[in-house]
């Protein structure tokens, strides 16, 4: 099983623009074969100073049976139209693709 956590990037102003378009991709990916969790994520505004603030990101939290079926989901064509969809949006993408230690 792996877990992938995705730090999606977005221009000001446009966290929930994209969190829409992300919403209505949830359910379609979670029918995907080796997908057993696909969450959004945002940043609580916790005022703390131990924790760091990032209120123009979006986190996805992900577990995939296995590397092959996380590439598969990368080559879906409801992804590339997401991709298309929130293009302008997006800033950067950072993704971790996490295994267990145990």
């Amino acid at each position: 099983m792996l877990t992938v956590v995705a730090e999606i990037c977005v221009k000001p102003g446009r966290r929930q623009q994209v969190l829409e378009a992300i919403n209505k991709l949830i359910p379609v990916v979670l029918e995907e074969e080796g997908c057993h969790q696909y969450d959004a994520l945002v940043d609580h505004q916790a005022q703390v100073p131990w924790k760091q603030n990032s209120p123009d990101s979006i986190f996805m939290l992900e577990q995939w049976e296995s590397l092959r079926h996380l590439e598969q989901h990368q080559q879906m064509p409801h992804m590339d139209a997401h991709r298309a969809t929130i293009k302008d949006d997006v800033v950067d993408v950072k993704i971790l693709v996490l295994e267990p230690t145990a």
